[in-house]
């Protein structure tokens, strides 16, 4: 059975149940019973991080608060096509939705999510003021850098995967094609406005035959093999596969980190809107922001948060990085994310 099948039938059956009782209670005089909430359906990613959603925010926080959470597990490219799909529904499926940045303000221009109400989301008191927005959470964050085989080569630049001698060692996730094309942007001359000078960078590294991975983990086991030695990643990606033994380092380019901040936020159409903002909330309990980086080595999002030293030291970026960060131009990307796909599809994977 689908999340949406078994939410509706949960729903359905909770809805059959108070029209009787109500029923009842009309006949006998009595007060109707307050309407059920139900559960609140969270579209996410699943694996890792659906885990530590569960292990950090819902089973100390929302279970004892008697809230149910059902998972819509899938990639970003299906969640948002729901999303855009079930806009002019007056009942979605999702009372949750998890999106990147750059994925949440595309959404968000459909007009698609409530703005965060600071008297339903308690916490959000705490968010840092330059990660905070209108329209959704800041849950966690990182910043795209170099990952690479210490005992290989020494990149400090996206330039450096140029060099002849790395033919066939560099490698990429499929998924962080915007990220790649981005880096081979700003050693060509690019801006984080103008992204076409990637496609010169990428066509000469395309004859040192770079290695294009359908996921995350097929890369991690690329790198643990040694068939590749660098690539363009989240920090807190590295930090994860540094920890599971794969031999690695980050380092933040010189032309400058970009963050990448995952959001949450809840729909117009949503059906539990309360228990929605109430799953926010817990995404931002310091307690279990510290347990997401320690695991997954991601950066809280709010001050109340605080890092031992030397995690902070590893998952982090010094003030002189953060100074450097290329911070996106959500409006670019918005407008160019399908042409740019398609050349990467058509003329670099291809």
């Amino acid at each position: 059975m689908s999340v949406f099948e078994r939410t509706t039938q949960m729903r359905l059956t909770r809805r059959g149940f108070l029209a009787g009782t109500g029923a009842a209670a009309v006949a006998a005089g009595l007060p109707l019973p307050a309407l059920a909430k139900g559960p609140v359906v969270v579209g996410t990613w699943g694996g890792d991080y659906q885990a530590l959603l569960t292990a950090n925010f819902e089973k100390p926080i929302l279970e004892k608060k008697g809230i149910e959470v059902i998972h819509d597990v899938g990639n970003a490219p299906p969640r948002k096509t729901k999303l855009l799909a079930e806009r002019m529904s007056r009942r979605g499926t999702l009372d949750v939705a998890c999106l990147s940045d750059i994925d949440m303000f595309e959404m968000s221009k459909q007009g698609l999510f409530e703005n965060v109400d600071p008297a339903k989301v308690p916490n959000a008191k705490n968010i840092f003021k330059a990660l905070a927005k209108p329209y959704a959470i800041p849950h966690i964050y990182s910043g795209k850098v170099l990952v690479y085989n210490p005992s290989k080569m020494s990149p400090t630049s996206f330039s450096d995967f140029l060099d002849p001698k790395f033919k066939g060692r560099i490698g990429f996730a499929d998924g962080l094609y915007m990220q790649v094309i981005e880096s081979a942007a700003l050693v060509n001359g690019g801006t984080m406005s103008n992204y076409e000078p990637a496609k010169a960078t990428l066509t000469e590294l395309k004859k040192l035959e770079p290695k294009i991975f359908p996921s995350n983990e097929t890369l991690a086991a690329a790198l643990k093999s040694e068939e590749v030695w660098a690539t363009v990643m989240w920090r807190a990606r590295g930090f994860m596969w540094k920890k599971a033994g794969i031999p690695l380092a980050t380092i933040a380019p010189k032309e400058g980190a970009t963050p990448i901040i995952f959001d949450a936020a809840v729909p117009k159409n949503a059906q539990n809107k309360d228990n929605g903002w109430a799953y926010l909330d817990a995404m931002l309990d310091p307690a279990g922001q510290v347990l997401f980086a320690d695991r997954m080595g991601y950066v809280p999002t709010v001050n109340n948060a605080k890092l031992p030293d030397d995690l902070a030291k590893e998952i982090g970026f010094t003030e002189a990085e953060q100074e450097k960060f290329n911070k996106p131009d959500y409006e670019y990307i918005a407008a160019n994310n399908a042409a740019l796909l398609e050349w990467w599809n058509k003329s670099f994977k291809a």
